[in-house]
């Protein structure tokens, strides 16, 4: 396994990127700018990223000769989702640097050992209990309580692999319409709001936050994110903390999210961690315009072994608004307001719940 202390990439060198969706797409543009290329592997032929690079790779991630030369042409790789067959991980690492480190994944893929980490670093969870079966899930709801949610142990996201169990739902039948043999019950949470940190690690040990972040979801699917989240400076300085301990503890090169809950509770609002996503997240795309450096730039600059910059918010609040499924055809209405920037994502037609673009709005700090 290689040694993220040894990457040092100088501008001419390449990035390798597995996956080619917008995350990709954005991590690429990022590296041009400055002055590193990428090349993109991804099964997809329709991938948006391979629109933004000069060399990409169409291929299936169990095909180990395309992984192989894939490997050869870069020079350090990194990931924009956290799915990856850990079988491909395991021959790109073996020929290059793979940031974050590919053990990461298997503690991020996995939402019942994900949760056990962040419990050993003392850092509060929902309640949560471990599911193998119906009679499982019984035992569960016992300990926990309802409602809960119930969730696949691995490849969720945007609601998927999840529901929700109430007092009269029928046991055996939410157990069997989650298809799965492994899953999670997590307590429902009576949370104020919901928070995201998006924290950047550098080879160094270097930990930068960005201004943490309050987020809204429409079935599921994030819409609006805003910073700076509207809670107390020492709730957010909270939040900032246990996203760098997080980053350190897992040795982290790179960028990654941690999804947070705002309880308020007799003593004061406190915060309990949700998810850990290992990678640039929909949540910090406000960065691209309303911070002096973005979160992809940040990603760029610790996967190469570059200093990290420091994170400096544009204007009094930023907001940024998802374009999902039909809405990406009113995207020249956007183009005319003013503080708001369109970003377009190139995919094919709209689907419903497809992520086609996003808005970033910065409004300008109040006069006097």
């Amino acid at each position: 396994m290689t040694d993220a202390k040894q990457v040092k990439l100088k501008p001419g060198d390449t990035i390798g990127i597995l996956g080619g969706g917008q995350l990709g797409r954005m991590l690429a543009m990022a590296a041009a700018r400055l002055g590193l290329r990428c090349q993109v592997f991804s099964p997809d032929p329709d991938s948006p990223a391979f629109d933004v690079v000069l060399n990409a790779t169409c291929a299936e991630y169990a095909d180990v000769e395309a992984l192989e030369l894939f490997a050869n042409d870069v020079d350090v790789i990194t990931y924009e989702f956290e799915n990856v067959p850990s079988a491909a991980a395991m021959v790109l690492d073996a020929r290059r640097p793979v940031l974050p480190n590919r053990k990461i994944l298997e503690t991020t893929q996995d939402r019942l050992a994900e949760k056990d980490f962040v419990t050993r670093l003392g850092i509060g969870t929902a309640a949560y209990a471990d599911v193998t079966s119906v009679a499982s899930l019984r035992e569960a709801i016992v300990r926990i309580g309802l409602p809960a949610v119930l969730k696949t142990r691995r490849f969720g996201y945007d609601g998927k692999g999840q529901a929700i169990i109430r007092e009269g739902d029928d046991i055996a039948k939410v157990w069997t319409s989650l298809a799965t043999k492994s899953a999670i019950l997590e307590a429902f949470i009576p949370y104020e709001r919901e928070i995201s940190v998006i924290a950047a690690r550098s080879t160094s040990g270097q930990v930068e936050c960005f201004d943490v972040t309050e987020n809204e979801h429409r079935d599921h699917i994030l819409k609006i994110s805003r910073a700076p989240a509207q809670i107390p400076d020492a709730l957010a300085e909270e939040a900032r903390s246990i996203a760098g301990k997080i980053a350190s503890a897992l040795d982290y090169v790179g960028v990654l999210a941690v999804e947070m809950f705002v309880l308020a509770n007799g003593t004061g609002p406190k915060v309990l961690v949700n998810e850990i996503a290992p990678r640039v997240h929909n949540s910090g795309h406000w960065t691209l315009d309303g911070a002096s450096v973005s979160q992809f730039e940040q990603h760029i600059r610790a996967i190469a072994g570059w200093p990290l910059g420091k994170p400096v918010r544009h204007g009094e609040i930023v907001t940024m608004t998802n374009l999902i499924g039909d809405e990406i055809n009113d995207y020249e209405k956007w183009l005319t307001v003013p503080g708001a920037t369109v970003h377009i994502y190139g995919k094919g037609g709209p689907r419903p719940g497809r992520k086609m673009g996003h808005v970033t709005e910065v409004r300008p700090p109040k006069a006097g």
